[in-house]
């Protein structure tokens, strides 16, 4: 045991600086707090919005097997995403310093998480043959997507 000083005051925690990823494993093993949300929707990829402030959104999203996004950007967010359960796969695409094209492919099961920050231009989707459900979180902008195609030589072009 150790005493605390009279004077001692106790600062709230800041969430902005507390590290996007570490947010979105908080929120995905927190399930009570989103269970309510979560749905499957055989046509497109579902996502909830489960919490928000003026620093960020948290975002729940699901994945039936074939779902996907297309390769896009999310603006001037900054954030993270974890899978909380299934697996999926994210195809990061960007321009060398040479101007080839680069594309790299991550394979995501329960418990990963993946940051990006503003113009990160990546598609993600559920290959598996399993669902799969997500937990997003964007900062400094609200939740957006710009899309993109991938040139072959250029590497990825704005719509």
């Amino acid at each position: 045991m150790f005493a605390v000083p009279d004077n001692t005051l106790v600062i709230p925690e800041n969430p902005a600086l507390r590290h996007p990823v570490r947010v979105a494993l908080e929120f995905a093993a927190d399930r009570d707090r989103w269970r309510h949300l979560l749905r499957y929707d055989p046509d497109e990829r579902f996502s909830a919005l489960v919490d928000s402030d003026e620093l960020q959104e948290i975002w729940l999203m699901s994945w039936l097997p074939g779902q996907h996004t297309d390769l896009h950007d999310h603006e001037f967010a900054a954030g993270a995403f974890t899978v909380v359960s299934g697996k999926l796969s994210e195809t990061v695409a960007r321009r060398a310093s040479d101007g080839r094209a680069v594309t790299e492919l991550h394979s995501l099961s329960e418990g990963q998480s993946r940051v990006f920050g503003p113009g990160y231009i990546h598609e993600v989707r559920n290959d598996g043959p399993d669902p799969a459900v997500s937990v997003h979180v964007y900062r400094h902008q609200p939740r957006a997507m710009r899309p993109y195609h991938l040139d072959p030589i250029t590497g990825p072009i704005r719509d």
